[in-house]
């Protein structure tokens, strides 16, 4: 049992998303705004209003039509673009559709998930009024038979197609059912997505209804004796009631199992503890009445399913029509299902959504369910409107009820309310509703948060960049970690991306506004993920307290170094710890850690762990380099020996270089080819660029260099070691480690990684052999030819996984280096001000830049992070709206409809179809090696078809949708598809 809460029966489903559109209110916040305040938010048209729409002059001047509606902004726009629609197809389509699918995607992404990286089943349960927005097009038409028998003319129109349309464009691989029981469609498909995810059928649920007529500027005629209201006016259980208001709108709610959106730190907006529906058969008086007995059987049913007593709940929110009829029925049967087992009266009060805006149809009930879910979020009871006395033929006194007519504090605990819609036909829902438990108290995070936002624009990123920033300032009590933990995992990856590095709600609030470049980043992703290459720097990187600020706030960081260090302990006695983190300050210069057997075991292991960190980030190398002993932390990576023989390894090494004779190394800024080593006592250390190496020798030798060299003007410099590594030397340890090394197996490399030793990549053989390892140890560095080998891959990105950044400044100055070439360093050097958390937190922005596949999951798996509800995708909504069918042949739908026709109904839409054919043969001139241009977008399908191709030989050349046109890589570019010189410049480009 959750404290506060009743007690768990197995049967709870969370709701943790929730989305809507409703009259006077684009948003939930407005939504409630609306509803606190009693607001009716009901439109009334002039006849000017009324005869720009369309409406026949002689129907709304009549005098029993009503001039008024809940309606809703926007019905004719949409952002096509985003969901890959054509504008025909996107002005062909139903309103109800369009609005749905947007809804759809906002609805995921206010729950905190990304349905394209989500692993479970998506399911959706939804349902939508009567087509209007085709009815009212075909009206103009004179054959409406024969446009009826043009099947594909109603793509989009049909109501079977609403929820498999949202399905296929959002990737939501669970059941998609679409529902149709009239009024109480939209809180029936609750019901359904309840029940299937008790059965385990999906693991989220999108359910809800949507309901747009068309025009959106429209009345209705007046009946005595129908469901809609004379006045335009909705009085729910008054004695004034005579009927309620067509309304437009939408919601959509997202569905969980409590157990898990509890343990996986989703957003609980409500619990649902029961539903049920049934039908009243044929024990009432026609098709189109209520039955008290249908509807007292639906809400006992979901009160026992939850397990709930009736004197538990405290509020109803009704279906309330406001009808003479309906209204007295609602109260007879919900006081049937409360008397059952109690005769308290007066104290649950009710209300109906329907007297602030008014019917919204097949949107009705989740509409309803919305409002209650907020009411128990603010517990607060908002007014029902227009309730002066009762339908006389409401018994009020002697039932639970009453009707709340003003803003109420809702003071009862747990609080726990039923929600109930009714539809023509007889089909009856009821769901029982209960307050979210408590939030969970603040987790600690890191001290700096990686905050990241991508759009498939730049104005869209414009927008989202200020919509979050607008979103931090008016929420400073949101934990930073948790923003940043939604917006790494409940959101898609576009191709404009930014992303900044900050410390609490206010830095990135105030980053976000003044968009910085130094701190805030903002980039293009290109399509095909860059390959990643790990460089290991070797001994003289290394310096006091190298990534001790991670060593205290990454946990994993912290395990790989501490599981090193106690191998170490334990079998050799030594403790790196106090030498690498010392507890006081120390003399750089003093510390151990200069010593040759300390310093190459300390940068082992804090490359190793440095190393294990990214890989388990998701930053996978394809390839590494080490220099001298970074060649071991690639070859333990690669597996040729295990963690435990790389340090005993590394530390035989160390220890028998540490005893070797005293000498000294000088870096000169000259090919080898141009310095001449007659001393024997000198040796080529290490060749770091083809401009630049290091000499090994004795002391005198070197010191006699140096001079030399100086004399010349030569600017050399000698590095701070006290060994002469990679020279003659050196040779005196070599057998003792030989002996060590054949004491192990060593095993071929998973990973491909570069030989020091020949400066190109390793071989299995070389691998393999106890001498190659043993020669390492002598012969010259080769990094300026391995990094070359790496250079000589475009898409090659580079990261220096160690302190300091001298493999990267050797990787830049390399000939075969460019400006565009991304080389990244895990941790900042020593002298600068930067924290290790928000570098390192920097670099993974932009490997995110660079498309590489991070495990934004595992990045906080060690910390108990919630998904909170943010800005949703800043949708670029265009106008596509056809007032009659002819504007469809004649104009873009996005302008200005013609008033023109065409004869050929037909000819408006399109359908796609295949026809079979045999596989072409090639021709005896067909010639494989022809370039073949081919165009691409993000969504993978084009770069397999390219890896395809290439594989069987032909020569493919990518184009990729940019701003302007850009050479990416040898056969890869972007272009802006809307710049006729962009193509003149691509068949350049390709024809080279």
């Amino acid at each position: 049992m959750i404290e506060g809460q009743t007690s768990l029966t197995g049967r709870e489903i969370a709701i943790i998303g929730m989305v809507g559109r409703f009259p006077g209110a684009s948003d939930l916040e407005s939504f409630w705004h609306n509803l606190e305040n009693g607001v009716e938010s009901i439109s009334f048209f002039t006849r000017d209003e009324m005869a720009n729409a369309g409406i026949d002059p002689h129907l709304f001047q009549h005098p029993d039509y009503v001039k008024a509606k809940g309606a809703i902004g926007d019905i004719e726009m949409f952002d096509a673009d985003f969901f890959g629609f054509t504008p025909r197809e996107a002005a062909a389509m139903d309103p109800q559709q369009r609005v749905f699918i947007e809804c759809a995607w906002q609805a995921i992404e206010t729950a905190g998930y990304d349905p394209f990286r989500y692993e479970g089943l998506i399911g959706v349960y939804a349902g939508a009024s009567e087509l209007s927005y085709l009815t009212h097009l075909l009206q103009y038409r004179d054959n409406v038979v024969q446009a009826a028998r043009e099947d594909h003319i109603f793509f989009g129109n049909s109501l079977d197609c609403l929820s498999t349309h949202a399905s296929y464009k959002c990737n939501l691989r669970g059941p998609s059912i679409t529902v149709q029981t009239a009024c109480s469609t939209s809180l029936v498909a609750i019901h359904l997505a309840y029940q299937s995810l008790l059965n385990y059928e999906c693991d989220l649920a999108l359910a809800g209804g949507v309901s747009i007529s068309a025009p959106n500027q429209e009345g209705y005629l007046y009946q005595e004796g129908s469901v809609v209201s004379p006045d335009g006016h909705c009085r729910a259980f008054d004695h004034k009631a005579k009927g309620t208001i067509p309304s437009n709108g939408i919601g959509i709610v997202v569905l969980k199992r409590l157990s898990e959106a509890l343990s996986e730190g989703d957003t609980i907006h409500a619990i649902i503890k029961g539903s049920a529906i049934n039908n009243d058969g044929k024990q009432k008086v026609g098709y189109t009445a209520p039955s008290v007995e249908g509807q007292a059987e639906a809400i006992s049913l979901a009160q026992a399913i939850a397990e709930i007593d009736p004197e538990q709940i405290s509020y109803i929110e009704t279906h309330g029509t406001g009808t003479p009829l309906g209204d007295p029925v609602e109260i007879a049967a919900l006081t049937q299902a409360f008397q059952a087992t109690t005769s308290k009266t007066g104290y649950c009060a009710i209300g109906s959504l329907k007297s602030n805006q008014g019917h919204l149809k097949a949107a009705a009930g989740v509409a309803g369910l919305i409002k209650t879910v907020l009411c128990l979020k603010h517990q607060k009871i908002p007014p029902s409107l227009h309730f002066e006395s009762p339908n006389p033929q409401i018994d009020f006194a002697n039932s639970p009820f009453y009707v709340n007519t003003k803003l109420a504090d809702w003071n009862h605990s747990p609080r726990l309310a039923g929600v109930s819609s009714f539809g023509i036909g007889g089909t009856n829902a009821h769901v029982i509703l209960e307050e979210a438990p408590p939030p969970s108290t603040i987790q600690p995070s890191r001290p700096y948060q990686l905050l990241i936002l991508s759009a498939r624009t730049e104005t869209a990123l414009e927008a989202a960049t200020a919509n979050l920033a607008t979103h931090l300032n008016q929420h400073p009590e949101e934990n930073l970690a948790d923003v940043a933990f939604t917006l790494q995992n409940g959101r898609r990856n576009f191709e404009y991306r930014r992303f900044v590095v900050a410390s609490d709600s206010s830095d990135a609030q105030k980053a976000l506004q003044e968009l910085n470049p130094e701190r805030v980043y903002t980039q293009t992703c290109t399509a095909k993920p860059q390959s990643v290459i790990f460089l290991f720097p070797g001994q003289g990187s290394q310096y006091v307290n190298m990534g001790r600020e991670l060593y205290t706030t990454e946990p994993f960081y912290r395990e790989q170094v501490d599981q090193c260090n106690q191998w170490l302990q334990n079998q050799l006695g030594l403790d790196l710890l106090p030498i690498i983190y010392p507890e006081t300050p120390t003399q750089s210069t003093n510390s151990p850690l200069y010593e040759t057997h300390i310093s190459q075991l300390a940068l082992f292991v804090v490359e190793y762990a440095l190393a294990k960190l990214l890989m388990s980030w998701g930053v996978k190398p394809d390839a590494m380099i080490g220099h001298s002993i970074g060649e071991y932390v690639a070859a333990c990576l690669a597996g040729v020996y295990s963690l435990e023989e790389a340090l005993n390894l590394v530390h035989t090494r160390g220890s028998l270089m540490q005893h070797t004779e005293e000498g000294a190394m000088l870096s000169i800024p000259l090919p080898p080819g141009q310095i001449s080593l007659s001393n024997k006592a000198l040796s080529f250390a290490a060749i770091n660029t083809p401009s630049n190496c290091v000499v090994s020798g004795s002391v005198p030798a070197v010191i006699q260099l140096e001079n030399e060299l100086n004399q010349k003007g030569i600017q050399t410099q000698r590095l701070k070691v006290n060994r002469a590594f990679h020279s003659s030397l050196m040779e005196p340890c070599l057998a003792l480690f030989s002996d060590a090394v054949n004491q192990i197996t060593l095993k071929p490399p998973t990973i491909p990684f570069i030989s020091n030793v020949t400066g190109n990549w390793i071989t299995q053989e070389e691998a393999t052999s106890p001498q190659y390892w043993t020669k390492q140890i002598r012969q010259t560095v080769r990094f300026a030819d391995g990094i070359g080998q790496v250079l000589a891959k475009p898409e090659a990105l580079l990261i220096e996984v160690g302190p300091g950044h001298s493999l990267s400044t050797f990787a830049r100055k390399h000939p075969q280096s460019s400006t565009s070439r991304k080389i990244l360093s895990t941790l900042p050097h020593p002298k600068t001000k930067n924290q290790n958390s928000a570098w390192l937190q920097t670099l993974l922005g932009q490997l995110w830049f660079s498309g590489v596949q991070l495990d934004w999951a595992n990045f906080c798996a060690l910390e108990k992070r919630k998904r909170i509800p943010l800005p949703t995708y800043p949708f670029e909504r265009k106008r596509y709206w056809l007032d009659t069918l002819d504007a469809f042949a004649h104009k873009s739908p996005i302008q200005k409809p013609s008033t023109s026709k065409t004869a050929n109904l037909a000819d408006y839409f399109y359908l796609p179809s295949w026809k079979r054919s045999l596989i072409p043969t090639p021709s005896a001139n067909y010639q494989r090696t022809k370039t073949c241009l081919l165009f691409i977008d993000d969504s993978g399908l084009g770069q397999e078809l390219a890896d395809q191709l290439t594989r069987e030989g032909c020569n493919i050349f990518t184009v990729r949708v940019g701003q302007e046109f850009t050479p990416t890589t040898q056969n890869d570019c972007q272009i802006n598809p809307s710049q006729n010189q962009d193509y003149s410049a691509l068949i350049g480009k390709a024809i080279e």
